[in-house]
């Protein structure tokens, strides 16, 4: 089958490979179209490493394991690829494990399965595992300020549909020139808010404690991490609050002893926190089913697997804004 590898300094190769074999807990999933996110151009000059980055997968079932229960060959699946394991979503098949795939309803398209699995996740352990809000199931009953810095990103967005989800209110939502992605997310009559960052940091502070008038800040959200997110959100917010980025803050910057911090990693949902990676994205399937749950907006890079260069020089130049790129594996040349 045909792979495409990223090598330090954004080179990418497509390579021959041998299709691979599920082990008793996995699928071999036909890859139809896969995403790609930022970690994806970083990891390789990160590790110094040459390898397959993608990690999410929108095709069909091939071969199950022996454990295998819930799918069957035949089936439409997105699915979560294991971090830096071998046979991820860039090629003409991807091993995935069983609790991180998902079944994609028939209105749900590849190119949008593809836009889900790796961000859809980071936003739900952000949300619960990380800063212990409310799950949709057990929703707010009394009003709780929640900040999602950078609300137009894939992350941010769904975090927003799933703290709508779970009745979390008000959102204060910050975001640059794709607010009009973001309005259609919120809802203004419960007090969401949206505060643009290109006014500058202190604009943004200010922005932020008016929105939460007399009510305390306690909880945080940085699909950002970088460019003075976190040090905006350390200003204002409050005792014993919790703040989650989805970067390590700098080392040049201490995050105030009375805010707690922690690293949302997704690729929790493969070690400790396989469950919850379970629960989620099966109720993502629900969401999709019911409509409640809106992929992120697909751009299609052309070329399949040769695509992948220009998405990833886009993605590292911050031209995707409100917007996941993903590539169709059948339009690379060579392929039948």
């Amino acid at each position: 089958m045909k792979e495409a590898v990223v090598a330090p300094g954004l080179k990418v190769e497509i390579i021959d490979s041998p299709i691979p074999k599920p082990n008793a807990d996995q699928v071999l999933i036909k890859v139809h179209v896969s995403g790609s996110n930022p970690k994806d151009w970083k990891v390789p000059d990160w590790r110094q490493v040459t390898a397959n980055q993608g990690d999410d997968i929108a095709g069909v079932i091939e071969e199950v394991g022996s454990n295998v229960t819930e799918f069957k060959p035949g089936d439409r699946v997105a699915a979560f690829h294991e971090i830096m394991a071998p046979h991820g979503s860039w090629a003409e098949h991807a091993i995935a494990w069983q609790h991180t795939t998902f079944h994609l309803p028939q209105k749900t398209t590849f190119e949008e399965g593809a836009a889900i699995p790796l961000a859809a996740m980071t936003s739900a352990v952000g949300l619960y595992a990380r800063l212990g809000l409310p799950q949709p199931w057990t929703p707010a009953t009394e009003p709780i300020p929640l900040i999602i810095y950078g609300a137009a990103s894939a992350v941010g967005a769904y975090a927003v549909q799933l703290a709508q989800r779970s009745n979390i209110h008000p959102l204060i939502c910050v975001a640059g020139k794709s607010q009009a992605h973001v309005e259609k997310l919120i809802d203004r009559s419960k007090g969401d808010v949206i505060i643009d960052y290109r006014d500058g940091d202190d604009a943004v502070v200010e922005a932020l404690k008016e929105a939460a008038g007399e009510s305390e800040l306690l909880y945080a959200l940085d699909a950002v991490s970088e460019n003075n997110s976190y040090v905006n959100l350390s200003r204002v917010l409050a005792e014993g609050s919790k703040i989650t980025t989805v970067l390590p803050p700098s080392e040049e910057y201490q995050i105030p002893p009375h805010i707690t911090q922690s690293i949302t990693l997704v690729g929790s949902v493969h070690s400790d926190a396989k469950d919850f990676g379970f629960v989620f994205f099966r109720y993502i399937t629900r969401g999709l089913q019911e409509g409640w749950f809106r992929p992120q907006p697909q751009v299609v890079v052309p070329g399949g697997l040769k695509g992948i260069q220009t998405g990833l020089a886009n993605l590292k130049a911050g031209k995707a804004n409100a917007i996941k790129y993903v590539f169709r594996i059948e339009e690379t040349e060579g392929i039948q």
